[in-house]
């Protein structure tokens, strides 16, 4: 295993049978942390391997980024002794975590059932669609289905004419990757107390209507209800960039002490006494007017002008930015947000990792693997023969379809 893993998981092991973004965005981060990761992939390797624009055919950008500092080993799961090499991995693992449906996890004889007795102290994670108990278990899933089904494209209809659309990113897969890390990390933690692994099962669905219903349930909260399951600030139809005298602006005047200091930035004028900016409450109730005021107030101004008068006044506000423009983003490059790094295919850029520890900080690695790279080396360690080795890669290996 290579010398380099460092940060506050250093010393897990990670058994990673995910594809796509969703699982993959989890142990992504926990390789970034210091586990160490290895990526099982069937034959065919993961399909973002194929998304292009990348420097060759079986590694594209988005997967160089969200596989990084992980390990690959190529096993037909579809061959009993692929199988049985895997559960034999498992035995040294702290972490096995998956993104197949419940059915197809079950029939390869992976399930948690088939693993616990073999590592007792194994946190088994689900990543799925749909929780198993429910009548969708078995629906295919995937970003912009799970967007559609749990209210968030409806609520962003509100934002654009009533036409349904999708977030640009993919809010799903992120989300539930998010939540399905810090899941992990609770059941090694209780693993610290009990000595006992656990089974975590995090769905995309439950998840992403957690996370949209958190403060849309609003007034649903009740029974009887006293509202509609919706926060109308954040689906008001004037709720939007600010357009100035020469572009767009993000503004965010939120509390009374916010708008009070606005309002005396801009001289107090005359309609500024009207009751409904009086407090959070009368500007709630009349946010759409609230809104279309302040879209009327900010034309009025370039964009220049309003960023400063709103750093004076202590007003959250900030030019709107493309995903270019943070390529080059000044508060960025004064953190050293972005790692470049020289590899194999030139220089490359990635994202840094947001979060800081002051004992142990992580790192991150190198790109994405080449499909099976590392299959030899995990399979020696793992104290596997020549003979067992040469059949397992030889089984492996075939020209993806």
């Amino acid at each position: 295993m290579s010398g380099r893993l460092q940060g506050p998981l250093a010393g897990v092991r990670v058994i990673d049978c995910t594809s796509v973004l969703m699982g993959p965005y989890a142990t992504q981060i926990m390789a970034d942390l210091g586990a160490d990761v290895i990526k099982v992939e069937s034959p065919d390797g993961d399909t973002t391997r194929y998304l292009p624009p990348g420097p060759e055919a079986t590694r594209g950008g988005m997967f160089l980024n969200v596989n990084r500092g992980k390990r690959s080993l190529a096993l037909d799961l579809k061959q009993p002794e692929a199988r049985a090499a895997l559960v034999r991995l498992v035995e040294d693992a702290d972490v096995f975590v998956h993104s197949m449906r419940p059915g197809a996890i079950q029939r390869l004889g992976l399930d948690y059932a088939a693993l616990k007795d073999v590592a007792p102290g194994l946190v088994y994670a689900n990543l799925y669609g749909f929780a198993r108990s429910g009548p969708y278990r078995d629906y295919p899933a995937y970003d912009d289905i799970v967007q559609a089904a749990s209210g968030l494209v409806d609520l962003q209809a509100r934002l654009s004419g009533g036409e349904p659309t999708y977030l640009a990113t993919v809010v799903a897969d992120k989300v539930t990757g998010l939540t399905g890390l810090y899941a992990i990390l609770a059941a090694l933690f209780a693993r610290t107390r009990t000595g006992q692994g656990q089974e975590v099962e995090v769905p995309m669905f439950e998840t992403l209507v957690s996370f949209t219903m958190i403060e849309h349930l609003c007034g649903s909260l009740f029974d009887p209800p006293q509202g509609p399951p919706e926060y109308p600030r954040v689906t008001a139809a004037a709720r939007r960039p600010y357009r100035t005298k020469d572009g767009h602006i993000g503004v965010m005047i939120y509390n009374d002490k916010h708008w009070r200091a606005f309002f005396h930035a801009i001289g107090d004028p005359e309609w500024t006494r009207d009751p409904i900016f009086a407090s959070m409450r009368s500007r709630t109730q009349n946010i759409d007017t609230v809104l279309h005021k302040l879209a009327e107030v900010i034309e009025e101004r370039t964009t220049a002008e309003w960023i400063e008068l709103f750093r004076r006044a202590e007003v959250p506000a900030m030019a709107i930015a493309t995903p270019a423009d943070l390529l080059h983003d000044e508060h960025l490059e004064a953190t050293g947000f972005w790692n470049e790094r020289d590899s194999e295919f030139g220089r490359l850029r990635f994202p840094g990792i947001p979060t800081r520890f002051s004992a142990t900080p992580g790192a991150i690695g190198d790109p994405g693997p080449a499909l099976g790279a590392d299959s030899r080396a995990i399979l020696e360690e793992a104290g596997f023969d020549a003979a067992t080795i040469a059949a397992l890669v030889a089984g492996a290996n075939r020209v993806p379809a």
